[in-house]
């Protein structure tokens, strides 16, 4: 399941029996690869040979292998994918699956779902970092079924071209407009989702609106480094909450504005003030809501339409004293607009958490603006979270290999590759 030495000189791989047995003695084979950046397992082990003699891995530029129990190397699963009988879902029967868990920034994936007793025909490659794009076809290549963590890695059509032994990509959630979806369902891929924990942004949104207008960060830097009070902060009660898109996540931060007593306006391209009066919310123009809000907070989905909706204009009519937060998507703010106004002061603040590039590369711009608190992208993760949407993907690769997929997501073309 592994990819050939050629990509592999940048690469660290942690193989470590992670999963009990299920009842009956069966073990799910998972090995973690990181990019030659960190290692969260701590493991400095040589390569160990299988009970059959051989090595689990076999790459010359590997570096600090651990091998599992053996079951079957890469060239084995790969040589027998065309002389297997196939069963209703078309896939293989009676044989190991090579699954790629992608993105697993926090290493929760194997902890996060009972993998070995959902799916224990499954030999797990975890990978810990973003794979190279220039690598990314040939890494995944061997693999049948793919689980992408929400929008981290795209999956064009030209990649999934690439892909022959792909029979299943599974995203987590149920919408990901990084996978063509059209291309995937037209050669025969079936693509499925998972559920997610609502509420999980909503809490993040808040912790940022509270760190900004009590200057969370700064005060923590003053006390450790011996500092006592230096500045008073601002109050949120009276002040006006500017939510723009009012669905479900801009209704849940609009709920706990209005317990902390904040008037709250929205708008959104098809908000009615009726809509908005079921909220408790006032529907107002856009520039108008920049003009009278403290905190602007973005809950839109980014699509042509709304790209770079929040730009110069908008930032202006914000002002110095208040603040925007975004936890959607970087792409609704003109980044040049904001690095531009963060540097000039004419917005008192903002807190991100997503990104035009992510990771965050070291020299992004961002890191070192002022008046910012950053965080790496944390609204969907949390504990309980990465807990629903690995166990719903372990369903899902379950029910594909049953011949019976749930949450499948868009059309499949029934004669495949």
């Amino acid at each position: 399941m592994l990819p050939g030495p050629l990509v592999m000189q940048d690469m660290e791989v942690r193989q470590r029996n992670l999963l009990r047995p299920d009842r009956m003695g069966r073990i799910t084979c998972a090995t973690r690869i990181y990019w030659g950046r960190h290692n969260p397992m701590g493991d400095t082990s040589e390569a160990e040979g299988d009970p059959r003699g051989r090595p689990r891995v076999r790459h010359d530029r590997l570096r600090r292998v651990r091998a599992l129990p053996a079951v079957e190397t890469p060239g084995e699963v790969r040589g027998r994918l065309g002389r297997l009988p196939y069963d209703g879902g078309g896939v293989p029967v009676s044989r190991r699956v090579a699954v790629a868990v992608l993105d697993d920034y926090t290493s929760a994936a194997l902890e996060s779902a009972d993998w070995a007793r959902i799916v224990p025909e499954a030999d797990l490659t975890v990978f810990a970092e973003p794979i190279p794009t220039a690598s990314r076809a040939e890494v995944l290549r061997p693999f049948e079924v793919v689980v992408a963590m929400r929008e981290r890695m795209p999956v064009p059509a030209s990649l999934l071209q690439e892909l022959p032994n792909l029979r299943l990509l599974v995203t987590t959630g149920m919408r990901n407009r990084a996978i063509d979806i059209e291309a995937a369902g037209g050669i025969g891929i079936v693509v499925a989702g998972t559920g997610v924990k609502s509420g999980t942004t909503a809490e993040l949104t808040w912790a940022l609106i509270l760190g900004l207008l009590r200057d969370v960060p700064a005060n923590d830097a003053l006390l450790r480094s011996g500092g006592w009070q230096s500045t008073a902060s601002g109050d949120l009660a009276g002040e006006t909450l500017g939510l723009l898109g009012l669905g479900r996540l801009g209704t849940r931060v609009a709920r706990v504005g209005q317990a902390l007593d904040m008037d709250v306006v929205a708008w959104s391209p098809h908000l009615t003030p009726e809509r908005a009066a079921e909220a408790g919310v006032e529907a107002v123009s856009r520039l108008e809501l920049f003009e009278r809000s403290r905190v602007v907070s973005l809950h839109l989905v980014l699509a042509e339409s709304t790209r770079g909706i929040v730009g110069a204009r908008e930032l202006e009519a914000l002002g110095p004293d208040a603040y925007l937060v975004n936890t959607s998507r970087s792409g609704l703010v003109d980044q040049d607009a904001l690095r531009v106004a963060l540097r000039a002061g004419t917005i008192g603040g903002a807190a991100l958490d997503v990104f035009d590039e992510e990771p965050l590369p070291a020299d992004a711009w961002v890191r070192s603006a002022p008046r910012t608190i950053l965080s790496p992208h944390l609204g969907y993760v949390t504990r309980e979270n990465l807990r629903v949407v690995y166990r719903e993907a372990a369903e899902d690769i379950r029910g594909f290999l049953d011949g019976v997929t749930p949450r499948v997501l868009g059309a499949v073309d029934g004669q495949g590759r």
